[in-house]
């Protein structure tokens, strides 16, 4: 073993002939990836995407279309490039298919509001002190008290992003030949993932729990839906309001991950009380390998819980099926969700 008083370069692992010597880029491109998304941002504010999808290719025609700086478009235009969101030739821009179809706010699929939600003060400042959640394991941050206004940015900037992933967990469920079924959405927020399910049949009927602030943007998302009829709510905390009983469906988008296991076991027994026999719950979120070494949207999530909540993390499908069986649940299921990053669980009461 190498002590420490041998100098570094009898230290330092060997390279091998014919690979790329060590370089410091992983570094610099990490610590300055705030840069990056505050590029992205600043093009979504000014709308640089649907500029150029309605034709303004130019450094000049994109300014004088978004009311920004010929300097400032062509600095940004030009980052965005190099980062793929943009491709250039000669003193032209054109959007990348993906920009068009995701950044395009034309497009039915445009996703570009999110960076509200995740780009907010709110959402930037927990990780200001993060080196201390590290240390201590846990956040102060009260982002889980009842009516906190950061839910009501997520309701608001956040559906369109989920609505892909809320159409294809409707479409896993295969609810469209069940006849009447009802619906528990659970922490609904904008609503987005029983509306589909509505959607599918004209038979069912959701009942969505979120506080009540947050309800009135999912009735709102329901009545465009043309499901407001068949969309009832019931304000409060799902873990401690009473939710009723004999639902035949119970949604969980993106709510486990807040809380540590001993929490969502006792969340999992109440929604098994709440389910008719044979009901099904499906819980929608990201699950990382056993040796949680992938996949990478899994593996980076519970950074976000661990700057923002006091104990939630991502959960193996090991630990799912362990806190569902534990609930009186059966027949635990993983299914992937393509092209969303998240996966479902759902198991059967």
């Amino acid at each position: 073993m190498a002590s420490a008083s041998q100098p570094l370069t009898e230290r330092r692992p060997a390279v091998e002939v014919g690979q790329p010597a060590p370089s410091p880029m992983l570094f610099f491109d990490t610590i300055r990836a705030f840069q990056q998304s505050a590029t992205l941002k600043a093009a979504l504010d000014l709308d640089f995407f649907t500029a150029i999808a309605d034709g303004a290719a130019t450094v000049d025609a994109i300014a004088k279309r978004s009311g920004a700086s010929a300097r400032g478009v062509r600095i940004v235009c030009d980052y965005l490039a190099l980062l793929g969101f943009l491709t250039k030739k000669a003193d032209r821009y054109a959007l990348t298919q993906e920009s068009f179809m995701f950044l395009n706010r034309r497009s039915p699929a445009c996703v570009g509001s999110a960076a509200n939600f995740l780009l907010a003060p709110e959402s930037l400042d927990v990780f200001r002190d993060f080196t201390s959640a590290v240390r201590e394991g846990t956040s102060h941050v009260p982002s889980l008290e009842p009516d906190n206004p950061i839910w009501l940015n997520f309701a608001e900037s956040m559906a369109p992003l989920m609505t892909l992933p809320a159409q294809l967990l409707a479409d896993l469920l295969e609810v469209r030949s069940v006849g009447p079924i009802r619906v528990l959405d659970v922490a609904a927020g904008h609503g987005m993932f029983g509306i589909a399910v509505a959607r599918q049949n004209p038979a069912v009927e959701i009942v969505a729990v979120d506080w009540q602030p947050v309800l009135e943007i999912a009735r709102r998302n329901a009545a465009q839906a043309d499901v407001a009829s068949r969309h009832r709510a019931i304000a409060g905390d799902v873990m401690k309001v009473d939710v009723g009983k004999d639902y035949d469906l119970v949604l969980v988008p993106n709510f486990v991950h807040h809380f540590d296991q001993p929490a969502c076991a006792t969340f999992l027994k109440k929604m098994h009380g709440a389910l008719a026999d044979g009901g099904r719950i499906a819980l929608l979120d990201f699950v990382p390998d056993e040796d949680r070494s992938g996949p990478p949207a899994a593996v980076a999530f519970p950074v976000t819980m661990l700057a923002m909540t006091p104990s939630g993390d991502a959960y193996t499908f090991g630990q799912y099926q362990r806190m569902l069986g534990e609930a009186g649940f059966r027949d635990v299921q993983l299914h992937p969700l393509p092209p969303s990053v998240e996966q479902v669980v759902t198991a059967v009461r």
